[in-house]
């Protein structure tokens, strides 16, 4: 490594540690102020309206998006824009929080008399306790650094990522308060990954139609023949629309080491897997990988209450 490789990497080690530091000193002198904090935002009736300005602003959007993802209705409102029209977006019932390191933004400033004419509680997180907008907040949320991990102790850096995580803590700690479950999380996320598999039934991703059914005395050539076309990587023995068991490409594959010259004369049924795993198409996309999981298998067949076949979900499906 390079002299100059060797600097840069003491450079972004000392930022990281400088901000580290930073957080440890925040964490010890989180108090009343915080408490307070959260409970005036769940007694809101409203909604929590996040505001700030330059870099701020973009921590302040941040913290308004994850406390609308986890059970807290908030937006971010830019405070230039309020100050020329968008003060209307802020009813009587919401509460405001206010981000400004100095606590001295002329634009966080010029609508403090709006929030307080409103009848809004005003939380005010800064750097600064005996700044203009923490002296005239209702509840003021410390988020003093020494100083800013920039190489000139200037942008705002350490900072910001104070105010991140004080914004963090607020929106665990109303989850906590909220009881608020993975299920509610799911239905604020549908689109993603945890909302599908908590919201989604087998049923809605099943695979239903050309399913490789088989019967019982299906050779062992059509049993690669059906394998292979089926696209499942399995064939299903029924009998009479009762299930008999199913054959794997791995099935496939055993049965050959095992058979060798022979493996052309057995049956289906032969190496089947009886009573194979099964689900039924109203569980959840999650009950299903956890059965796939805990039984180390890739596939399930959906039944009915009778037993009678309906479909086949894979893990794949599921992860898709």
């Amino acid at each position: 490594m390079t002299l100059i490789e060797q600097e840069l990497l003491t450079i972004g080690r000392n930022t990281i540690r400088s901000e580290a530091e930073a957080l440890n000193i925040m964490e010890q002198s989180l108090g009343e102020e915080f408490v307070r904090a959260v409970e005036a935002i769940l007694r809101c009736h409203g909604k929590l309206i996040v505001t700030g300005m330059g870099k701020s602003g973009h921590i302040a959007s941040k913290i308004a998006a994850t406390l609308a993802s986890t059970g807290t209705p908030s937006f971010f409102l830019h405070p230039a824009e309020a100050f020329h029209g968008d003060l209307g977006m802020i009813s009587k019932e919401d509460v405001v929080l206010a981000l400004s390191y100095s606590g001295e933004t002329d634009e966080i400033l010029k609508i403090v008399p709006f929030i307080h004419e409103n009848g809004n509680t005003l939380i005010a997180m800064t750097g600064k306790a005996q700044s203009s907008l923490a002296r005239n907040a209702d509840i003021h949320l410390d988020i003093m650094v020494r100083q800013e991990a920039c190489i000139l102790h200037l942008a705002p850096t350490t900072s910001t990522t104070a105010q991140l995580a004080m914004g963090d803590a607020l929106a665990t700690a109303l989850m906590h308060a909220r009881a608020f479950s993975a299920m509610d999380f799911a239905r604020l996320h549908p689109g993603g990954s945890l909302g599908r598999r908590l919201l989604m039934t087998v049923g809605h991703v099943m695979r239903k139609n050309d399913l490789p059914v088989v019967a019982p005395d299906c050779s062992a050539t059509d049993m690669i023949h059906r394998i292979s076309k089926g696209g499942l990587g399995l064939i299903i023995i029924v009998e009479g629309g009762t299930i008999q068991g199913i054959v794997t490409d791995g099935d496939i594959r055993r049965a050959m080491e095992k058979y060798r010259a022979e493996f052309f004369n057995i049956r289906a049924i032969d190496i089947a897997t009886r009573n194979p795993k099964s689900i039924s198409p109203d569980k959840k996309l999650i009950e299903a990988e956890k059965c796939m999981t805990e039984h180390k298998i890739n596939s399930l067949l959906v039944t009915d209450g009778k037993g009678s076949l309906e479909g086949v979900i894979q893990l794949y499906d599921i992860k898709l």
